[in-house]
């Protein structure tokens, strides 16, 4: 089971954002002040009300409370605009849940009622109290709308919810986390161990309890002859509870410190460590729905990024709805994940190029429409690679040819890190291909160190029984060598061009051995030389002990474009 949908009516700036379709990782995005904040507070108070307040109700009827509902005050959350006009309006929230195969008969066993499609739930919330309702018109709506304690009975036992505000203070972090700790310690309770444990405790208290009882008898008989009796409880629900309170977690990095001591980023990772925890020993296939309100906020970059891969590995299991106005946590790969909340709509986003604008985020007129990026070292690459990638690959020729694929270079291996951070903010998928020499590696390790790069979006240009090496050792010299010489009356058939060095390394030496100047304008001119010659002869270009390079290189470009197209095939096949 998975929440499919949610829609929200009359709440706080909300007049209607109909059926906003939710995937396993979707992110709200928008300017301040025009709703996204107010649809994920909408679907923590309904996930709220459906899975944890269902004592507090009766389906189909009313309870009432001061506030109505937890984290719910009308005069506050119902539109201030309308409150006049309709001073019985309620706040609409619908909640549409997907059903794996086996649940549909599960249903039946649990419900004693047959459903076809997906599973509505409608939560209305006013002054008077709270609704809850099977939201379904047809044949048999109305007697399952009856049945709504069993519905949620049957929705919350599959689905546990769990909220991280954008003001994540010591206290509310605290909170989260001794709240999943509680859960958690609900496990043992019907231990008999436990029990047993329990016993013992309340005989010891036994006594106790009766002695204040006899004192406080005697005290008030004084006063208020006509007390007969006074007796001290303490129910075993209660004694029970009190085992699961005043968790504290204490964390050791130098000195063991309480949580609530430590900073944003160390609280945050926290807590979504124990729900991950949570999640991983939930059994009969329980999922989590998490909602988590700005996750970026009061973060260093660092922990930005150790939040992001926490995220990410939930969202492989669970489901994750986030605000967010950092381009890191859009999602690159479904680009229709992400939901584009402005003028008090929500609708999901259709290209990169609209959520670029929407959070004031810039490209390169060669990248506004491209699906991925390819980086590599300089200018001279992309002319070789290319030609050698539209010769090899009729899928990726295509993509270049409609700019779903472009080319990026660094000027220098050196700018990897800071290349990848504006590709990074400018909402691109990116994949390196950079010389296997120190630099190129170096490169790497920073960049991947600063949590920019994973090994598998990067390749090497290594070269067949080379240490060190560059693009240009990738390539068979009977290529270029005759450009080369005729230009600079030197000859590339000397032992000094065979040796084990890298390639500019190699040229250098043969320009010292025939008496010729060599500088970076020089090596520049030459590399620019036997990329034009590449690209002439793109499907011959390529050593034949070196081809599993290029065609690791390519293999990864149409593996991982090839997966953005499913992902997003799958979200459009899903709604």
């Amino acid at each position: 089971m998975k929440l499919h949908a949610i829609s929200v009516s009359q709440y706080r700036s909300i007049s209607s954002a109909k059926r906003i379709r939710l995937g396993r990782s979707t992110v709200l995005i928008g300017p301040n002040n025009e709703g996204k904040s107010n649809i994920l507070r909408g679907l923590v108070l309904a996930m709220t009300i459906l899975t944890r307040d269902r004592q507090r109700f009766m389906f189909g009827r009313r309870y009432r409370t001061i506030n109505s509902a937890r984290g719910y005050n009308w005069e506050k959350d119902y539109p201030i605009n309308l409150q006049k006009k309709y001073p019985n309006g309620e706040t609409e929230i619908i909640l549409e849940f997907t059903l794996e195969d086996k649940e549909y008969d599960e249903f039946y066993q649990e419900v004693n009622s047959r459903i076809t499609g997906n599973l509505p739930i409608k939560i209305g919330i006013g002054k008077n109290g709270v609704t809850v309702s099977y939201h379904k018109k047809g044949k048999g709506s109305a007697s399952l709308s009856k049945k709504s304690p069993q519905i949620a009975d049957f929705v919350s036992s599959r689905i546990e919810f769990e909220h991280i505000p954008a003001v994540r203070t010591a206290q509310s972090a605290q909170d989260i986390v001794s709240d999943l700790v509680n859960r958690e310690l609900l496990g043992i309770e019907d231990h008999p161990d436990y029990q047993n444990a329990l016993k013992k405790i309340e005989e010891l208290q036994k006594p106790i309890l009766e002695t204040l009882s006899v004192s406080i008898y005697q005290t008030l008989k004084k006063f208020l002859p006509q007390v007969k009796k006074v007796k001290i409880e303490l129910p075993q629900a209660e004694r029970m509870q009190a085992f699961r309170r005043g968790t504290e977690v204490l964390v050791d990095d130098g000195t063991m410190t309480p949580l609530q001591y430590k900073g944003d980023g160390v609280q945050s990772l926290a807590a979504l460590g124990i729900i991950r925890h949570a999640s991983d020993r939930t059994s009969g296939g329980k999922k989590f729905v998490i909602a988590i309100e700005e996750p970026e906020s009061h973060l260093h970059p660092n922990a930005i990024h150790e939040l992001k891969e926490v995220i990410d590995k939930l969202s492989e299991k669970h489901q994750i709805i986030i605000t967010s106005h950092n381009p890191l946590f859009v999602d690159r790969r479904a680009i229709s994940n992400n939901i584009i909340v402005n003028d008090r709509k929500a609708k999901p986003a259709k290209n990169v190029e609209e959520i670029r604008t929407i959070l004031g985020v810039r490209a390169s007129d060669n990248l506004r429409n491209a699906e991925m990026v390819l980086v590599v070292e300089g200018e001279d690459d992309i002319i070789s690679l290319k030609a050698i990638i539209q010769g090899y690959s009729e899928y990726l020729s295509k993509a270049i040819e409609n700019g779903s694929l472009a080319f990026d270079s660094l000027n220098g291996g050196t700018n990897l890190s800071y290349k990848i951070s504006l590709l990074r903010d400018a909402i691109c998928l990116y994949h390196v291909f950079v010389d296997d020499d120190r630099c190129g590696r170096e490169s790497y390790k920073k960049a991947k160190d600063s949590g920019l790069l994973e090994d598998g979006q990067i390749n090497l240009a290594k070269a067949y029984g080379r240490n060190e090496s560059e693009i240009e050792d990738l390539f068979a010299v009977d290529i270029y060598k005759a450009s080369i010489e005729n230009k600079y009356h030197i000859n590339l058939s000397i032992p000094k061009f065979r040796g084990k060095k890298k390639w500019s390394e190699r040229l250098k030496d043969v320009f010292d051995a025939h008496g010729k100047p060599w500088d970076d304008s020089i090596e520049k001119d030459i590399k620019y030389m036997v990329a034009k010659q590449v690209s002439l002869n793109p499907k011959e270009a390529t050593n034949v002990q070196d081809k599993l390079i290029i065609e690791s290189l390519i293999n990864a470009l149409e593996t991982r474009l090839r997966e953005k197209e499913k992902a997003q095939q799958d979200v459009s096949v899903d709604g």
